[in-house]
Order: structure tokens, then sequence, then C-alpha cells
């Protein structure tokens, strides 16, 4: 009889804190971390794949923008991690609410949540597998990630709005709403989000200084520290996993294509006046730090081609193999004294995965569009 009881009727959940004023205490910060997160990832984005109108509007500077960004982005959806199921425990009774549809109106309610919920574990799942460079999925990460992005935004502002009423009435201890919640919770519920608030802190520490270099002495979690690689800075893809094969110095040249094209050996790029930059290089994995590059100014190279002052210039790789092969510079970016074809990187002359002979470094640019192993540039109209 027992038996049949329990089959019959949904769990008891008698749990403390699992109540509208914790999980809105929790909801802030998540919220607070998917407001960042959105806004730096359109960044990202915009940066990374710029519509062809805003190509030539997109400004250089300041040279660690997207550093500054990329960093926040990655840091609010690991912070974003702990939030997320902290907020889950406290709603997840809820899931065996009895009856589970009560009107039409509590059936879109339910629906809406469960599309939130979907749409934010998927997209801070595969944001963090993101920075570790993992994809066991079919699909392609980036168009994916920015279409559930838009999502999850439009599920949190339909959640918000229905769920006004109740945010209200628990948003601070002064609010009539909270005066019906048992008062020997407050200490354990101060408890919970204290501990919520050190698991924040403690991924946070040990992860953000992939990117903030201070911290890197703290780097636990983060896949990638700031100082391993060759030349003293990591490296995503190798020459080898790009198909580029050995390249002999006196086989090179680079062709700048335009109104008086040229073609260049590495002897004479060598040659040309030398310039100096302090840049960081930004991957949108996460991991950035500042370097010391030394090459020749894309600007001189255009104006030995003859290149108009408003021109765009698209940058073509030897690579074989893999995405961003070629990439695009609007005239800010092309124009600007800091914008190098590198041949040395921290003093000494670039390896191969570091992309040898020749690789793109510019202010303000997404680490994926600096092209490495640089063959070609092309002025366009």
């Amino acid at each position: 009889m027992e038996g049949m009881r329990s089959r019959l009727f949904p769990p008891a959940f008698k749990g403390r804190l699992h109540d509208a004023r914790t999980a809105t205490s929790i909801g802030r910060w998540l919220g607070l971390a998917f407001v960042v997160c959105f806004v730096t990832g359109l960044i990202s984005h915009v940066l990374q794949h710029p519509p062809g109108w805003a190509v030539g509007a997109l400004p250089s500077r300041p040279v660690w923008g997207y550093r500054l960004t990329q960093g926040l982005h990655v840091a609010s959806g690991v912070a974003a991690v702990p939030l997320l199921l902290a907020k889950l425990w406290t709603v997840y009774p809820r899931l065996f609410a009895w009856p589970p549809v009560r009107s039409v109106r509590h059936a879109l309610e339910r629906l809406s949540v469960a599309v939130l919920v979907a749409a934010a574990v998927l997209e801070v799942v595969t944001g963090l597998l993101n920075t570790a460079q993992w994809y066991p999925w079919p699909f392609s990460f980036v168009p994916v990630h920015f279409a559930v992005a838009w999502l999850v935004a439009g599920s949190i502002l339909l959640h918000l709005a229905v769920k006004a009423p109740a945010i209200r009435a628990h948003w601070s201890r002064r609010s009539p709403g909270t005066l019906a919640l048992p008062e020997e919770d407050g200490p354990d519920r101060r408890s919970l989000l204290a501990a919520v608030a050190a698991a924040v802190g403690a991924v946070t520490v040990t992860t953000v200084g992939q990117s903030f270099t201070p911290l890197k002495g703290l780097v636990l979690l983060a896949p990638r520290h700031p100082d391993h690689g060759p030349n003293g800075l990591p490296v995503n893809r190798t020459a080898t996993e790009a198909g580029v094969g050995p390249i002999a110095a006196d086989r090179y040249r680079l062709t700048v294509a335009g109104p008086r094209s040229r073609t260049l050996t590495l002897d004479e790029l060598r040659g040309l006046p030398q310039y100096e930059a302090e840049l960081p290089i930004a991957c949108v994995e996460g991991w950035s730090k500042t370097a010391h590059w030394t090459g020749v100014r894309v600007r001189d190279l255009l104006d030995l081609a003859g290149a108009p002052t408003d021109a765009r210039v698209r940058v073509v790789s030897l690579q074989t193999r893999g995405g961003y092969r070629v990439s695009e510079m609007g005239h800010e970016y092309a124009r600007d004294p800091l914008t190098l074809l590198a041949l040395r990187l921290n003093g000494e002359e670039l390896t191969p995965d570091h992309g040898y002979p020749v690789r793109l470094i510019a202010p303000n640019r997404p680490g994926v569009l600096q092209t490495k192993w640089v063959g070609r540039l092309e002025v366009l109209a």
C-alpha cells in the first residue's frame, strides 16, 4: 500500500533553502555573469567574424581591447558554472510540482523554463570545452555557440517578465514577500551563499591567470599557461596541424598584390626598416599574453605596392588545413603603425609553430586572425 502511494503522489521535498529568496539571491549573481558573458561575446564575434560593412570600421585601439573583453568573456563563463549549478539546486524540486500543468499560462511558463535551462547548460558546457579545444560534437562550435547565446538571452528576458512579481517580492530583506520565509533559515542561507561565492572565487582565481598574468602563478584549472610554449608563448595550432611543412629561407616568397605588385624574398623583408611593438596576442579560448614583436610594418608594404590609404587587405596563409587560412583587415588595422608582419618574437626568430618565417600581429585583434605563415597580402578596393 505504501509503495502504491509513493507511485501515485510526487515526492515531498522537506529540505530547506529551495525557496524563492535563495533562488533570487543566486539568480542576481548568475544574471550578472550572463550579461557580462553575452556582451563580451558579441564584441568577440563581431571582431572575429565582422559583417562586410563593418570590416573597415573596426578600431585597432586600444591595443589591449580584445584581450580585456575576451578575458572577461571566458572568466564570466567559468564563474557561471558554479552559479548555474547552485541555481538549479535551489529550484529543482519545482520540477516535481503537482499537478505538473495547472493552466495554459503555467504550461507556457514551464516550457520557457525548460528552454532556458537547456540552452544555458548547453552554452556553458560547450564554452567550457572550447577553452580546452575539445569538440566532442558534430556541429561547428562558433555559429552554434553564437545562436544559443541569443536563445539564452531571450529566455532570460522572458523568464524575468514571467517571474517579475516573485523576484520583486524577494529582491531584498525589506521586501514584504520575505516576511513569510522562516527566520531560522537565515544563517543557513547566508552559509550557502558564502559557499557559492567561495566556489566562484576559487574557479575564477585558478583560471583567470591565463589572461590576467599577475595571477599566472595560480593557474591550476586553466588549460593554458601564458608562459608555456615556444618563444615563451602558447601555441594553439602547430605547423603540422596546419599542414605547413619545413620552409627553406631561400625559397620563401611574400607576394604583395596591388596596383604595383611586389614579390619579396625573406632577405629582402629583413632588409626593410624593422620596427618593434609590445602587443598582446589574445585567443578566443581565453589565454593571452603581451609579447615583444619585431618586423616590417604592413603599411610600408602597402605603400610599396601602391595601395590606397583606405584600402582593405586580405592576408593569406600558406597553411593547407584548418580554418582562418584567410583573414581581412580594414584600413584602420592595415595602416596602424603597430601592425607588423613579424619576423621575430621576444628577440628570437619565429619558430615554425609561431608562423616562421612571417606572421601577422596587429593590435586589438583576435588571435585566430593573427595569421601565421603569411604568403600573400592582397590589396582590396
